[in-house]
């Protein structure tokens, strides 16, 4: 082997450098095969689906399949970063050369008391379930309550999910599934932090996410407290790191030591469920140190307000409880107002009635000793914590609570986020840059799909959905509208509720929903009572529910007690499973201990596309809309959600309109105008909405009117998909605030 000397390295590089510099011969470049200077590989931004983060991807494709993804550097929260999922997201649709195996990718279908699946045709498929449906709900209709109350509903058909779909294909899926009639509604987020979403409403009026993930990087203080964010949210991390490398402190609340402890300051271990004990003793920290913003508490909060005198805590219990009925009656819990229902205050906040003045009183039990013998926290970890934390009530700090399921599922996990609320409205670390309470969702559009109406209680834009007693629309929104404000800094967007549902009704009915009619206002079904997750799956255990939409949801694996949740389901006639693979719903007649000849549920199992084959917006745990694009083909027979909605409701409206049934007004005059394949831009229109009588796109909830010249699909989606264009597609890297508000 002959050995080359550095001196010889060196001659050698420099003759293939001089090559390179002087001129061939015509003849020698003549022979130099030509190439493309532009890659034959296409290339697309797309969000990726694996969390409530959103992080941006590009993503190459060739020859109808993923060659290459990587992180978009101009995307503001992940700029070019991904986490492992991430990375391995073009599995869910090619691994290596062919189509991922786990992939559905055709229609499939168990007979009652079969036991294998059987391959069939899209339009058998939509045919049989449409008519499913049909005789289902025909059959268990519920026109009137036991009072002679009109409620226009049925509870034999329930629908679950989804949480990963985009906007357009939740939205349609609520639309489908209330002119149905269908109450027994629900989505993931039932199971998941829909606790912290109530904290957050009682508390600042929405939730769970008050401020973003780039703005954590503006935060003094960074409380971790039910999540562990290092490891579950690597990209989002970053911004928790850059507030540290600009002197800022991680605070890790949790019994484990974490990846996020490992990274943290201070560590806060503490025994599981004493969230409301610690907290209280900061809270009691700040209140007893003077640490509290006083400013903010004054002007911005409620801490004035005159409560009712007979209003009082005792032995662990409010006033009102009813211990046989296991609930409290809040008459005694009120404001004391003037003449003009304004309600009394004290700026001084020394009044022993004042909201600040009771608070003190209620959190004085939570001291240190109490607090660290509850909590099995040490009382100089606890310290260090309460000091680094209350140190951002300072008017020119900032401090953010991150927190996730860990603090939701709970039995008390309402309360447990309240406190969070509590103490950041002390510290005046709500409404700014670098504050307040970040409920983190798992799911890439858990919030955006729960917007579009996925839960049981709610319409699309979170307006409440009708009970029994609203038997005409004026009385309904009698019921849900807040009343004009009187105060100064007071604002509600509940006191537009009349625009929102009267919009929202156009859009589904168009020219059938009238003033003379209510605005369609009967074509909605009306509750009658808790059609939640639990009540849902205690209904198909009772025989009530018949037949069950489960739309990218797995409640025999995602469920509480999933072993009665499987009983449940093979005690359905029949079930629709809309997924990316088998999944153990799907397949729950495979169940251990399950004789599939005595399961009679019959099952349609129906393959869906992915994220990367489809397009459509979606929204990050931090209400950041984005769109991402189609870059493949869905393998097989595999189609979207919103190609398999169109398809059904189609169905749906022909049968009724050929064959009718109770209430098929609700059905057939449905407008569902989106192509026979279907346009996701169609869809995104109808829920921003347009100004009826010009024709033209909404610029703005503003716009919205409640005398029906207006429609609007989602009000809080107005504003979306305007005359100037698509607004949820824009991308702009320069950030003019300076704070992260791209």
């Amino acid at each position: 082997m002959h050995e080359v000397t550095r001196r010889d390295f060196f001659k050698l590089s420099g003759a293939v450098a001089g090559g390179l510099l002087l001129p061939f011969e015509q003849g020698i470049i003549d022979q130099i095969p030509a190439f493309p200077l532009h890659k034959r590989i296409g290339e697309a931004i797309t969000i990726c689906t694996y969390c409530g983060v959103g992080c941006g991807q590009i993503v190459s494709a060739a020859d109808g399949r993923l060659v290459n993804i990587e992180g978009d550097p101009d995307h503001p929260i992940s700029q070019g970063r991904l986490c492992p999922k991430g990375v391995s997201l073009h599995q869910l649709s090619t691994v290596g050369e062919v189509a991922n195996p786990r992939r559905l990718q055709r229609v499939m279908y168990r007979a009652p008391g079969g036991d294998r699946w059987e391959e069939k045709s899209w339009d058998w498929a939509i045919e049989q379930i449409a008519g499913r449906i049909k005789a289902t709900r025909d059959a268990n209709w519920i026109a009137e309550d036991g009072d002679g109350r009109p409620v226009n509903r049925t509870e034999a058909i329930a629908a679950l999910g989804t949480v990963f779909a985009n906007n357009e294909e939740a939205y349609l899926l609520t639309k489908m599934v209330r002119s149905l009639g269908v109450v027994f509604n629900e989505n993931e987020s039932r199971i998941c932090v829909t606790s912290a979403v109530a904290a957050g409403g009682e508390s600042v009026g929405r939730g769970p996410m008050t401020n973003h993930w780039i703005d954590l990087g503006n935060s003094d203080c960074v409380m971790s407290i039910g999540c562990n964010v290092a490891e579950t949210f690597p990209v989002a991390f970053q911004w928790v790191e850059k507030a540290r490398a600009r002197g800022g402190k991680l605070i890790s609340v949790d019994p484990r030591f974490t990846r996020t402890s490992s990274a943290a300051d201070i560590h806060v271990p503490l025994r599981t469920g004493t969230d409301v004990a610690l907290i209280g003793g900061m809270i009691n920290y700040v209140l007893e140190n003077g640490l509290y913003h006083e400013e903010y508490v004054r002007e911005y909060t409620n801490a004035s307000f005159l409560i009712n005198k007979g209003f009082g805590f005792e032995d662990g219990l409010f006033t009102g409880w009813d211990a046989d009925k296991g609930s409290y009656d809040k008459s005694t819990w009120q404001y004391q107002t003037d003449e003009d229902g304004i309600p009394k205050r004290d700026e001084t906040l020394q009044d022993e009635d004042c909201v600040f003045q009771l608070l003190k009183r209620h959190f004085s039990r939570y001291d240190a000793d109490t607090v660290c013998s509850t909590t099995g926290t040490p009382k100089d970890i606890f310290a260090k914590a309460c000091e680094a934390f209350a140190a951002t009530g300072a008017p020119d700090k900032a401090g953010a609570i991150v927190c996730s399921s860990g603090a939701a599922q709970h039995a008390a996990g309402t309360q447990m986020v309240r406190s969070y609320y509590i103490l950041q409205l002390l510290l005046g670390n709500i409404g700014v840059a670098g504050g307040g309470v970040n409920g983190i969702a798992g799911a890439s559009n858990g919030l955006g799909c729960t917007l579009q109406g996925r839960l049981f209680n709610a319409l699309p834009g979170d307006v409440p959905m009708p009970a029994a007693a609203d038997e005409t629309l004026e009385a309904y929104l009698g019921r849900v509208t807040a009343p004009a404000a009187t105060m100064e800094k007071v604002i509600s967007p509940w006191t537009d509720r009349p625009k929102h549902i009267v919009s929202l009704l156009r859009a589904w009915y168009g020219d059938a929903a009238t003033a003379a009619n209510g605005f369609g206002w009967e074509y909605l079904p009306k509750l009658g009572g808790n059609y939640s997750f639990i009540p849902l799956f205690e209904a198909m255990q009772g025989g009530t529910i018949k037949g069950l939409l489960a739309w990218g949801m797995n409640p025999a694996v995602s469920g509480p007690n999933s072993g009665a949740l499987r009983a449940a389901l093979q005690k359905l006639e029949w079930m629709v499973v809309a997924d990316l693979a088998e999944t153990e719903t799907a397949a729950v007649w495979k169940s251990p201990g399950v004789d599939p000849a005595e399961n009679q549920t019959e099952v349609f199992l129906l393959p869906v596309a992915a994220s990367l084959e489809k397009e459509g917006s979606l929204m990050n745990s931090a209400r950041w809309m984005q769109w991402r694009y189609k870059v493949v083909d869905p393998p097989g027979d595999a189609r979207s959600d919103l190609w398999i909605l169109n398809r059904l409701v189609l169905a749906l409206k022909e049968l009724y309109a050929r064959e009718g049934g109770p209430y098929a007004e609700a059905i057939t005059n449905l407008t569902w105008d989106y192509g026979d394949e279907p346009d996701v831009h169609r869809v995104a229109k109808e829920m921003n909405g347009y100004d009826l009588a010009a024709g033209a796109l909404l610029a703005g909830p503003g716009a919205l009117k409640e005398d029906g010249t207006t429609s609007c699909g989602n009000w809080l989606w107005c504003g979306s998909y305007t005359e100037q264009g698509n607004m949820v597609a824009r991308r702009d890297p320069v950030d003019a605030s300076g704070v992260g508000l791209y």
